[in-house]
């Protein structure tokens, strides 16, 4: 579920960095998510691709690909104007960044 090879990579090892990363992604995910679903409800479509957009390359340098791979879905969405498929996708998101959370706090608490 969380890969952080590209991190280590994109850090050359500095736990440090790393940390900072981590915890970014960490405490603005909460916040882009509750975004994310206010523009779902109130069908401002615009907003919810930017803010999809915003969180992706955090989920990718933190290594959650699903997760990525989840917000490009949403993003596609909004383009085609498929909105009836927001809620599902939104639902996947919120569910990835749950389960890839647990493992994120624990490298903190490694590195």
């Amino acid at each position: 579920m969380v890969d952080l090879s590209f991190l280590e990579q994109f850090t050359k090892g500095n736990k440090r960095k790393m940390k900072r990363y981590i915890s970014l992604y960490l405490n603005s995910a909460p916040e882009a998510f509750r975004q994310i679903e206010r523009h779902m409800q109130t069908g401002d479509w615009d907003q919810l691709q930017i803010q999809a957009h915003s969180l992706k390359p955090q989920a990718d340098y933190v290594g959650i690909e699903s997760l990525k791979t989840t917000l490009v879905e949403m993003e596609e969405a909004v383009k085609n104007r498929e909105y009836e498929l927001l809620p599902f996708l939104f639902d996947r998101a919120r569910d990835i960044h749950a389960e890839a959370a647990f493992p994120l706090k624990g490298f903190l608490g490694e590195l």
